[in-house]
């Protein structure tokens, strides 16, 4: 065998080395990415099904549910496409059950009391995810500007809502130990909490109710005032806890404005 073809013969052998090298390095770049999205694709599911789980029911809207299983639907697709060893196949299934429940108006959540600073700040945090999500997935245009903005806008006033949630359940408990200054203090704050939303209707009308019944316990005098104030506590109650899903107030609701 002559030089000539000796270095020909090296030089297919490293050429083919450089081959194999190449094509292993460009499967495991492949294989490394496939798993990094895997995971994404996994957190962004757990992230979202999380926030459906965890958010107090009296937040989550029929809209804002459909939002989250919606994102979970594709997910769950994403996954199946990569062939994720996570049971996708039950997630979407589930998934899927939950979004029929919610569009027969079946799903029904309990309330939570926000009783306390640390419950307050974890549902803010809870809504500031699901905050970024939404705009997530406006960026990938998986929903459009329209619905985006409508539903950016409605959980700022969630967030808002939130303290206002806190600062009426501690007027509440000063009405009952009878420190009417305290209430009134804190039904201040809540009515200033809502405010922050001043082109959401739903919160006007919060800050309307407020107003009354700060005006209310200004002007109690004696117990019969005070049983009557109680009485007008009942059904400014019961107006806050469920005016998220008051048919009336929601129809009054434009947040494209």
């Amino acid at each position: 065998m002559d030089t000539t073809m000796i270095v020909l013969l090296l030089a297919a052998i490293v050429t083919v080395s450089i081959i194999i090298i190449v094509a292993s390095q460009m499967r495991e770049r492949a294989r490394i990415e496939r798993a990094r999205k895997i995971t994404a694709l996994e957190d962004s599911y757990n992230r979202a099904n999380r926030l459906l789980s965890e958010i107090p029911g009296q937040y989550l809207t029929a809209d804002l549910k459909l939002l989250l299983i919606k994102r979970m639907e594709e997910t769950c697709r994403e996954l199946q496409g990569l062939k994720s060893e996570q049971p996708v196949g039950e997630w979407l299934n589930a998934a899927q059950q939950l979004k029929k429940k919610v569009m027969d108006n079946e799903d029904q959540r309990s309330p939570v009391k926000i009783d306390s600073p640390e419950k307050s700040s974890y549902v803010k945090e809870l809504l500031q995810n699901l905050f970024k999500m939404i705009e997530g997935m406006h960026k990938a245009g998986k929903i459009d500007g329209a619905t985006a903005k409508k539903n950016l806008k409605f959980v700022l006033f969630l967030v808002h809502k939130t303290h206002a949630d806190l600062h009426v359940f501690q007027a509440r408990d000063y009405v009952k130990q009878n420190q009417i200054r305290k209430a009134i203090h804190a039904y201040h704050l809540a009515s200033t909490e809502m405010g922050k939303s001043q082109d959401n209707p739903m919160a006007m009308k919060a800050v309307k109710s407020f107003r009354t019944r700060i005006k209310e316990l200004e002007a109690m005098k004696g117990d019969e005032a005070h049983t009557a104030a109680a009485e007008g506590q009942s059904r400014l109650d019961r107006e806050w806890d469920t005016f998220l899903h008051d048919d009336e107030w929601r129809k009054k609701a434009d947040y494209d404005d």
